[in-house]
């Protein structure tokens, strides 16, 4: 990560780290299979080494991940705690969210008993 992104708030780092699709398909395969090797996370990517372990290295920033070393392997595993904080954030949105829907289901009502 830049020095602008490492300068980041906790919460910032997260959001940046969430920014990319692969890093987002990294936590869902975490979350889904477990602690697991690097390389059979990078499997699931096509894309060079250096590119896939600067993605680990973005997730490990944002302590979205932590990496644990067995023997020869790097396994990785997701730490959820940084998403709460994040979904606690977000929300005042979802209500927001929530509301208008609410208000667009009661407008459509009205128009199919005209």
């Amino acid at each position: 990560m830049s020095s602008t992104v490492t300068a980041m708030p906790p919460e910032g780092r997260v959001f940046a780290a969430l920014a990319s699709p692969v890093r987002r398909e990294v936590l869902r395969l975490l979350r889904e299979g477990g602690p697991q090797p690097v390389t059979d996370l990078a499997a699931h990517f096509d894309m060079a080494r250096p590119s896939f372990s600067e993605h680990l290295r973005v997730l490990r920033e944002a302590e979205l991940v932590s990496e644990n070393k067995v023997g020869r392997q790097r396994l990785y595993q997701l730490e959820a705690a940084p998403l709460y904080e994040i979904q606690e954030w977000l929300h005042p949105f979802e209500r927001f969210w929530r509301e208008k829907l609410a208000g667009l289901r009661e407008l459509l009502d009205t128009m199919d008993e005209e």
